[in-house]
């Protein structure tokens, strides 16, 4: 039901499911590019007309009734900056202690232009010994869809050239905003 809902309203709306990739149990998804607050309902509705169920980050503050039911169910996961561990150590807990578990995260951090890419996203994965996902929303095609599984091979700077080129021509809601 949610999965031909959310192709149909994708659809209504004028875009198109692209590439769905390969569903692996976990893994950290790289979504970019992020320039907008329409990226994450565009992203989630993706997701769900996929089939599958990312997760997000969000601070444990807002994990509040009656927030916390509706971020609980769109996928938050409550990060609490004040414990002594760092978020991506967290995470990588949280990798350890589920079976399944993909968690989305914007690399940029930003929607404002950004010429340097947050690295917590490659350090979760690298930690957790997960996969990252390569997911991209083209407004230019009105596309979203998955470019493949990047494995982290340690080599930090190397590899973030590595996945930010797979957004070559891709094109942002806010074009001036995404820096390739």
């Amino acid at each position: 039901m949610k999965k031909s809902f959310s192709r149909w309203l994708l659809k209504v709306m004028g875009w198109k499911v692209g590439p769905e990739g390969e569903d692996v149990p976990k893994c950290v998804i790289c979504v970019a590019p992020h320039t907008s607050n329409w990226d994450f309902i565009f992203g989630k509705l993706f997701y769900l007309a996929v089939g599958r169920d990312a997760k997000f980050l969000i601070k444990k503050d807002w994990f509040f009734f009656p927030f916390n039911l509706l971020f609980d169910w769109l996928g938050g996961v409550p990060v609490d900056r004040k414990k002594k561990t760092s978020v991506t150590d967290q995470m990588v807990e949280e990798f350890n202690r589920r079976e399944k578990f993909q968690l989305a995260i914007t690399p940029e951090g930003t929607r404002k232009a950004a010429q340097e890419w947050k690295k917590g996203f490659y350090y979760i994965a690298n930690g957790a010994h997960v996969p990252i996902m390569i997911a991209y929303l083209d407004y230019g095609k009105k596309e979203i869809g998955i470019k493949g599984l990047f494995y982290p091979t340690g080599d930090v700077e190397e590899d973030i050239c590595k996945i930010r080129s797979y957004y070559r021509g891709v094109t942002a809601r806010h074009p001036e905003r995404f820096v390739e």
